[in-house]
């Protein structure tokens, strides 16, 4: 049955009225799981917070120390341009973590899997010392680190289709012959990265302004799945950013509902051939909720097969 693990306390992360990351977010998510009859079908559980020790696989001690330090008792603290804490953050952001931790756990147990993490803030942007574009802690980073270290498992695969690179995650695994990065984004686009890689282990595919589905699935079938075939994953995790979609003003690539399905329904067959159909997806971007909500039930559709 396919996981899906969430916390209704992910949305006390406050970035204020004019951020994008709003708690709406995950409200509209599960308003058209119902509506859909697709809440039915799943199995709920909710989130725990992450482990300074968990955290710390990924995360340099000292940014951590700076993060639970932070003072947001008379208001929200800015971190970066667009990254802020407000007094809810720093609980939301832990669950949010966690998430990725617990559906691990569940996947490798043979309780649920499929897994689904519905949970913000996002996380792929974070670094190891550094949040950065809404992200505090990278929650994919976190669960695929987890697994490598509590698990019998060698060989990851991380695959993130937002809009944005996922410049974090990139970084944190950088040189790491366990983990096999494959991304699709925008570029030039923030956060500016992505587009020179030089590591044998980064499968990075940049897409022009203007590209629709056709170019994001050539742009698959060329790079992602030759470079998953040789690696042999045996955990999938999915950085699923739904911002690339073409009525999601965030971006400037054209993909629908029906780009995310069909490459959900490639992950499914590279995880049933190498993985013993293990994945776990965690979401990242997304903000224009109504096509948030209708791309992230056509992913968890195309990932119940």
């Amino acid at each position: 049955m396919l996981g899906y693990i969430s916390h209704r306390d992910c949305r006390l992360h406050d970035a204020g009225p004019l951020h994008p990351d709003t708690p709406g977010r995950l409200d509209a998510i599960e308003d058209q799981l119902i509506m859909s009859g697709m809440d039915y079908v799943l199995r709920h559980y909710d989130a725990p917070e992450a482990t300074r020790e968990q955290l710390a696989r990924v995360h340099d001690p000292a940014y951590l120390d700076r993060l639970f330090a932070c003072d947001t008792s008379t208001g929200p603290v800015e971190i970066d341009g667009d990254t802020v804490m407000s007094a809810g953050t720093l609980r939301a952001a832990l669950l949010a973590a966690g998430a990725g931790v617990l559906g691990v756990d569940l996947i490798m147990r043979g309780e649920a899997n499929p897994v689904f993490c519905a949970v913000r803030p996002p996380g792929h942007h974070a670094t190891r010392d550094t949040a950065m574009g809404f992200c505090l802690f990278n929650n994919v980073a976190v669960a695929a680190a987890h697994a490598l270290a509590t698990h019998d498992v060698s060989r990851i695969a991380i695959l993130d289709f937002d809009v944005h690179h996922g410049n974090g995650t990139e970084e944190i695994f950088h040189s790491d012959p366990r983990i096999l990065f494959c991304s699709t984004f925008q570029h030039p686009f923030y956060p500016f990265t992505g587009h020179a890689s030089d590591s044998t282990n980064l499968v990075d595919v940049p897409l022009p302004a203007g590209s629709d589905g056709e170019a994001f699935r050539a742009g698959i079938t060329e790079h992602w799945l030759p470079a998953l075939d040789r690696f042999r994953p045996e955990f999938l995790f999915v950085s699923a950013g739904f911002d690339a979609h073409a009525m999601d003003d965030m971006s400037g690539l054209s993909l629908v509902d029906g780009d995310y399905a069909w490459l959900t329904g490639r992950i499914l067959e590279v995880a049933d051939q190498h993985a013993d159909g293990r994945v776990l997806s965690m979401l990242e971007g997304g903000y224009e909720t109504a096509v948030l909500a209708r791309s992230v039930v056509a992913h968890i559709k195309a990932l119940l097969g």
